[in-house]
């Protein structure tokens, strides 16, 4: 059985530094395998993508894709969140559920640009809730469980 005083890293899994500019005999000494003069010898450099001249391979490659500046990010929720919610007490079955909502009783993070509700799970309790969109059966899940379900409009992306 192994104990916490005799717990050690495989062989090899680590590596002693190399001890630069300790004289000439020992290889790395004066320059320290830097070679001699340059950008690189120097200090605080550092040149990523840089292939001497030549048109890096970044921008060689061809470009795909599209990135739509006005896509909305929004938040996604299912029932089973909400119902958990309501079981731990962080809301009352009955009580009106928005963005606001969520973010203050730490369901969500932040509030993007929206909430979507989503199906998975069950939710056995009534709740009002207020989202930027939401799927077919999670609004008739909720309606089922005598809930209603507002579509309101999400907030309008910004060009970046």
């Amino acid at each position: 059985m192994t104990t916490l005083n005799k717990i050690s890293d495989n062989q090899g899994a680590r590596k002693s530094r190399i001890r630069v500019g300790r004289g000439i005999g020992s290889t790395k000494g004066k320059t320290g395998g830097r070679g001699v003069k340059g950008q690189t010898s120097r200090s605080g450099v550092a040149i990523k993508g840089y292939e001497g001249g030549q048109m890096p391979i970044h921008m060689r490659l061809p470009k795909r894709g599209f990135k739509n500046l006005f896509r909305l990010d929004y938040n996604v929720i299912n029932l089973d969140q909400l119902q958990k919610a309501v079981d731990d007490g962080k809301f009352a079955a009955g009580s009106k559920v928005d963005v606001a909502t969520l973010v203050s009783v730490g369901i969500l993070r932040r509030a993007k640009d929206g909430v979507r509700l989503l199906a998975r799970g069950e939710l056995k309790a009534k709740l009002a809730l207020e989202v930027a969109g939401t799927s077919e059966a999670a609004k008739a899940a909720v309606e089922k469980a005598g809930g209603s379900v507002t579509v309101i409009a999400a907030k309008v992306a910004a060009a970046e």
